[in-house]
């Protein structure tokens, strides 16, 4: 299949939005093994095991991502950024956040620091060839 740059990243946008809830799977298993409460969740943080803490984190810091790379994927698709660079940047992205949140989970400090730059990088470069879109058709 034959997808085009702006499909990709409008996709990207979909999946991310998906890896959200990925570490809810974690923290979802780590409150079944404590005994959830569903009437004080967020005071159970404490009673988690480690596992579920950092999963809790990285859920979290999906939230805190999302916002700044739609804005960059977002920005990319109504200038009309048509690069294989967008394409790769969008598709290195969800995968960079997919194993974030894995590393996050099973505690690889530098796998996640590593896909957290990666991804912030994809972001940057989107807002980059973006910028240059916008400068050439001036």
């Amino acid at each position: 299949m034959n997808w085009s740059v702006g499909a990709i990243v409008l996709y990207s946008i979909f999946v991310t939005s998906i890896l959200i809830y990925l570490p809810f799977l974690a923290l979802g298993y780590a409150r079944f093994q404590i005994g959830y409460n569903r009437f004080t969740p967020r005071a159970m943080l404490e009673k988690l095991p480690p596992y579920g803490q950092r999963a809790t984190w990285a859920h979290q810091n999906a939230f805190e991502t999302f916002m700044i790379y739609t804005s960059a994927a977002l920005m990319a698709y109504i200038t009309g950024v048509d690069s294989a660079l967008a394409s790769y940047a969008a598709i290195t992205f969800v995968v960079a956040r997919l194993l974030y949140s894995f590393f996050y989970i099973v505690n690889l400090p530098l796998g996640r620091s590593l896909m957290f730059a990666t991804g912030q990088l994809c972001t940057y470069c989107l807002f980059v060839l973006s910028f240059l879109k916008i400068q050439s058709t001036v």
